[in-house]
């Protein structure tokens, strides 16, 4: 036990000591969560047309999807995403669990990864899990991407290329365009993006970064997250119908979890549909996260990389981090300082997440207390 005290001691010495937060009492602007479309905040909107028509959903599955008796509201909100993306979907439990699931599962003998380093940690655990062999690109570096694929595209039965569309850390967007472009040079190239923090944000209909680029066609592997924008819980992943196949038979991570919950998949098929419908609530997300990536950016001097609701502030050392967060909790933001490991040492920061139920006036607000914080803290 003493080597494991050791361990803990040390992140509390470097600042990196990690504690779940407990429930705050009081009014606060939270900018911690995935929130973006403000659907979350507002759940309760929405309760009275869940409970009429969904008056006898189950509120559990009480097994996996292969063994559960009551499926059908599995297969509705499948077939809805069917008929959104134009091909079959399949749910799983979590981001994590779609991740870990396919990454692993789809490699077969013959197969290179070819990942942007920065990556989703599910998606690397998916990789040690498989053992896969894999060479990493960098961050949207494209040029690059398309180096590693000629070094490596004819000694190959397959090369799955694997990146994010929003990036989690820096809200940055992965150039789309060019990296599905090269599958028309790399015929064994296939495409899996992660649209986690994309779905219900970005797009006329919601459906993340691909829709609004029209490139819906060109990725091979689609998965998005029920528990961001949506409001919900769970993910889904868009594929062939081959691969829907394969999956249901190879999947671990689906095979061995018990489902989400019957009513979780309702719920999730309500937000859905609603999120159809909110384009003008998704211009304002745009406009608002454009104002204050522009304020953090006259507030540090340095350029911010954010083009989504995602907006760093980076530090550079997590002690500060964290004193910055503290001052922004006693002025009623809640923003939480992101440390090694889930940054790299010196990308320290603090993460905002804007949701599309805040006005440009209170945008403007926050700023303002930001700058208060940033001086008390220097």
């Amino acid at each position: 036990m003493s080597d494991y005290s050791e361990i803990l001691a040390t992140l509390n010495e470097e600042g990196r000591l990690r504690r779940i937060p407990p429930h705050r009492k009081g009014r606060f602007l939270d900018l911690s969560g995935n929130d973006y479309m403000g659907l979350a905040a507002q759940a309760g909107k929405w309760r009275e047309e869940f409970a009429a028509r969904f008056n006898d959903v189950a509120m559990s599955a009480s097994a996996s999807r292969l063994l559960a008796s009551d499926q059908q509201v599995f297969h509705d909100l499948e077939a809805f995403l069917e008929k959104s993306y134009g091909r079959p979907a399949l749910m799983f439990n979590s981001g994590y669990h779609a991740n870990v699931g396919l990454v692993s599962s789809l490699d077969i003998p013959g197969t290179l990864w070819v990942t942007d380093k920065l990556i989703h940690a599910s998606a690397i655990d998916g990789l040690r899990l498989a053992h896969a062999d894999y060479k990493r690109w960098r961050h949207n570096d494209v040029a690059h991407l398309r180096r590693i694929l000629e070094q490596e595209h004819d000694a190959r039965e397959r090369l799955i290329v694997l990146c994010e569309s929003v990036y989690s850390m820096d809200g940055d967007i992965a150039p789309l365009r060019e990296i599905a472009a090269l599958k028309k040079e790399f015929p064994k190239m296939m495409l899996y993006v992660d649209e986690a923090h994309a779905v219900g944000a970005f797009g006329a209909a919601g459906l993340g970064v691909a829709e609004a680029e029209g490139l819906l066609n060109d990725i091979d592997i689609l998965v998005g997250t029920l528990g961001k924008a949506c409001a919900s819980v769970g993910a889904f992943a868009v594929i062939s119908p081959v691969l829907k196949e394969y999956l249901v038979n190879c999947a671990r991570s689906l095979i061995f979890s018990t489902a989400i919950a019957p009513a979780n998949a309702a719920w999730s098929l309500l937000m859905l549909e609603k999120l159809q419908e909110m384009n003008a609530r998704r211009e304002h997300l745009g406009r608002i996260s454009r104002v204050f990536r522009e304020g953090i950016e006259t507030l540090t001097g340095m350029d911010n990389p954010s083009r989504s609701a995602i907006v760093p502030l980076v530090t550079g050392d997590a002690r500060k981090a964290v004193r910055i967060s503290q001052e922004l909790e006693q002025a009623g933001i809640l923003a939480l300082p992101i440390r090694r490991p889930t940054v790299p040492p010196g990308g320290e920061r603090i993460r905002f997440s804007l949701n599309a139920t805040l006005s440009e006036a209170t945008v403007a607000d926050i700023l303002n207390r930001i700058e208060d914080c940033l001086n008390l803290t220097k």
